[in-house]
């Protein structure tokens, strides 16, 4: 009698250990075809994708084979919340694209997002209706990146945020950018 139990039993243990060794390898086929370990951006217009990270003040350049080049960057209030309303000095986040691109007559380059989306007019109406917003504010609009002023890019290494939104960059930089980068460009913009 003990040599059936133990066989049932040796059996029993046997086909728990197969289901979840099968469950396992299902899971980490699921995994592995689903992820990817480095980042895929979807290309834009050109065959470029921007990411800009507020929290470590760097925009980052991608193409259909991945990461190209990164620059150091500023924003507007040192906050790093999401924009509410025109006049509070924070930058935006969200999708966007390149709206146009102009040499600027202060900030060397300027390269307009097009802000705002649909989302963000979306999300100020509810930000508004929640109370988080004052009455009498406005959107606004003109958020680009763009240059410093001349002889003015210490501001970028010393992480001196100084802008009404827009992101900022050192002049040699927002150059190279503003010749790399064609208007249509997908841009994402995150905390």
């Amino acid at each position: 009698m003990k040599g059936i139990i133990f066989a049932f039993r040796t059996q029993k243990q046997s086909a728990t250990f197969m289901k979840n060794c099968l469950c396992l390898l299902t899971l980490s086929l699921l995994f592995f075809s689903n992820t990817s370990f480095r980042h895929r951006a979807a290309s834009g217009v050109g065959g470029y994708y921007i990411v800009i990270d507020k929290s470590d003040y760097e925009l980052q350049v991608y193409d259909k084979d991945g990461w190209l080049v990164s620059y150091p960057v500023v924003f507007g209030s040192k906050d790093q919340g999401d924009k509410l309303y025109q006049g509070d000095r924070r930058t935006p986040e969200g999708n966007f694209t390149i709206a146009s691109k102009r040499v600027h007559e202060k900030w060397d380059r300027m390269m307009l997002l097009d802000y705002p989306t649909a989302q963000d007019v979306a999300n100020f109406n509810l930000r508004k209706s929640r109370g988080l917003i004052p009455n009498g504010a406005t959107l606004g609009g003109g958020i680009g990146i763009h240059g410093t002023w001349p002889h003015e890019d210490y501001a970028i290494d010393r992480y001196l945020n100084w802008t009404q939104g827009c992101i900022s960059m050192k002049n040699a930089d927002v150059e190279e950018l503003y010749k790399m980068i064609p208007p249509g460009t997908h841009v994402t913009i995150r905390k």
